[in-house]
C-alpha cells in the first residue's frame, strides 16, 4: 500500500534572539532569557547563525538542548573560518573540532549548513575533496553565492554524496537554482525584495507552500527576514498555509 503521508516540513526562522522582536513576536514583559522557551512553543526548529560568526562553547549547545522540547531541531551555520578563510581547503581539523563541539545537542542537531562567499568558484581539484568531506555529515547542505556551483556536473557531485543545495531566495540578490540534490530540501528565505527586511505576502507563501509540497522529501524551511518581525509572521502564515495542503 502507498502511504499518503506527507513528508514532514520543519518551518522557523533564521535566529530567535532579536531585541526588534520584543512585543512584536515576544510579549510584554518577558524576559529575553524565556525567549528560547517561547519560541519553541510556536515552532520546531531554529537556524544558528551565531557560530558562522564565534567559536560558542559546549555549554551553550548543553544549555540549548536543555531548554528546547523533544523533538525540536536545531540547524547551525558552520564557521567562516571554515568556508570564508580557508575557502573549503585543508579543512578536515577545523570540521571535526566543529563537529565536535555540537555534540551536546544530541538527537536535536540537524542540518549543518555551509554558506560560501560570493567569490568562491567552484574547482574540482580544490573542492571535491571538501564535498567528500562533509558528506560523513548526516544533513549536510551547502549555500553557494556564486553561478559555478549551479552547473550540471557541480549538481551531480552534491548528488552523489547526498549534500542538499540550500535553495536560497533573495529577490535576485543572491544566486538562485530551485533543486533537490539530496533527499532532503533546505529553504532560506531572505526577504522578496529587501534583502532581510521585506515580507512575503500571503499569494508568495501559497506558492512557496506548493513547491515545497511538490518536492515530496523532508524540509526545513527558515525565514531570514528578521526585519519588524516579518519572519516570525511568515514562518506563522507559511505553517498554517501548509497544514491545509
Amino acid at each position: 500500500m502507498i502511504s499518503s503521508e506527507k513528508p514532514c516540513v520543519r518551518v522557523g526562522t533564521s535566529g530567535w534572539n532579536y531585541r526588534h522582536w520584543k512585543e512584536v513576536f515576544y510579549p510584554k514583559g518577558l524576559s529575553s532569557r524565556k525567549w528560547l522557551e517561547f519560541y519553541a512553543t510556536h515552532f520546531n526548529t531554529v537556524e544558528v547563525n551565531a557560530t558562522f560568526y564565534r567559536t560558542l562553547p559546549e555549554k551553550t549547545f548543553a544549555g540549548w538542548y536543555d531548554r528546547t522540547p523533544e523533538g525540536f531541531l536545531w540547524s547551525v551555520k558552520a564557521p567562516r573560518k571554515i568556508t570564508h578563510h580557508l575557502r573549503l581547503e585543508n579543512a578536515a581539523s577545523l570540521c571535526k573540532e566543529f563537529l565536535n563541539s555540537l555534540s551536546p545537542l544530541r538527537e536535536k542537531l540537524g542540518p549543518i549548513l555551509f554558506q560560501l562567499p560570493p567569490g568562491l568558484k567552484y574547482t574540482p581539484e580544490k573542492h571535491r575533496t571538501f564535498l567528500e568531506l562533509i558528506s560523513r555529515i548526516p544533513l549536510a547542505v551547502i549555500e553557494p553565492r556564486n553561478n559555478t556551483w549551479f552547473e550540471d556536473a557541480v549538481l551531480e557531485e552534491l548528488k552523489s554524496h547526498r549534500i542538499a543545495l540550500c535553495i536560497s531566495h533573495s529577490g535576485g540578490r543572491f544566486p538562485y537554482l530551485e533543486t533537490i540534490t539530496s533527499n532532503f530540501a533546505y529553504l532560506r528565505l531572505h526577504g522578496p525584495k529587501r534583502l532581510y527586511a521585506s515580507e512575503y505576502s500571503l499569494k508568495d507563501l501559497e506558492a512557496w507552500a506548493g513547491k515545497i509540497r511538490a518536492w515530496n522529501v523532508p524540509s526545513f524551511v527558515y525565514f531570514n527576514n528578521d526585519f519588524n518581525g516579518y519572519a516570525v509572521k511568515n514562518a506563522l502564515q507559511l505553517l498554517e498555509i501548509l497544514q491545509q495542503i
